[in-house]
């Protein structure tokens, strides 16, 4: 059976809520692996929720729906402040990328007091801005930027993650909105360890079954590369 856009394969789905230090509860969802521990875990930290950015946007959902069967891999989604999904409304409201850094915060506490192992940020957009501001955590062994816009996200931010050591993957669109290809390599060059992987043909909101999968190809090469390549077809159940 080929893998499609509507693919759901088996996981153990769990809705999860995030306590943040100013006292709100964000709403989430963990999918794990159906019968086995994960291997590793994605923080998925979505688009501007001005924009309609939100837990379910589509590369990130189909992350949840597919790695935990695929790749053994834990995806942790959740509402930042103030966003709506169908999984429900975060408390608060929108902090333009500030007041977010709790719920960066929550999340990875999450992901420790649950034993969640080897956490990765995954930002997509204005998530890439969180990753870059709020993620350089202990707990966080590296982080993957799709279509880093670097408008919240300064040259300090580059420097302080150059500084943390981390692995960084930014996968950048040929035809971004925001940024593209040759000048995010000029931007990211501050941090030694980087990597800039521009996609040819993709747009900033990577639509298309195409790039999705180029997406998460590239996620499971660097958080489980025992499990890359990803199969397109699984076997009828």
């Amino acid at each position: 059976m080929e893998i499609r856009a509507s693919t759901v394969l088996p996981a153990r789905r769990e809705p999860i809520e995030l306590v943040t230090a100013d006292g709100l509860t964000l709403v989430g969802e963990l999918a794990l692996p159906a019968d086995r521990p994960p291997a590793a875990t994605l923080v998925c930290l979505h688009p501007l929720p001005t924009h309609g950015g939100m837990m379910d946007s589509h590369v990130l959902k189909k992350a949840a729906n597919r790695l935990p069967a695929l790749a053994d891999l834990a995806v942790l989604r959740f509402n930042t402040r103030g966003t709506t999904s169908d999984r429900g409304t975060s408390q608060g409201a929108f902090g333009n990328g500030e007041d977010e850094r709790l719920d960066v915060a929550a999340a990875l506490e999450y992901a420790e007091f649950h034993d969640l192992p080897r956490a990765w940020l995954v930002g997509w957009s204005f998530g890439t801005e969180l990753a870059l501001k709020w993620g350089r955590d202990p707990l966080v062994e590296g982080a993957i930027l799709l279509s880093p816009p670097l408008h919240r996200a300064t040259d300090a931010d580059l420097d302080g993650w150059a500084e943390f050591g981390r692995p960084l993957t930014a996968l950048v669109p040929e035809f971004d909105d925001y940024l593209r290809p040759a000048e995010a390599r000029e931007r990211f060059a501050r941090v030694p360890q980087a990597e800039v992987v521009g996609v040819d043909g993709a747009k900033h909101l990577w639509v298309g079954e195409p790039y999705v999968r180029i997406v998460l190809n590239e996620i499971v090469r660097r958080v489980n590369p025992a499990a890359h390549p990803l199969p397109t077809e699984i076997p009828e159940s």
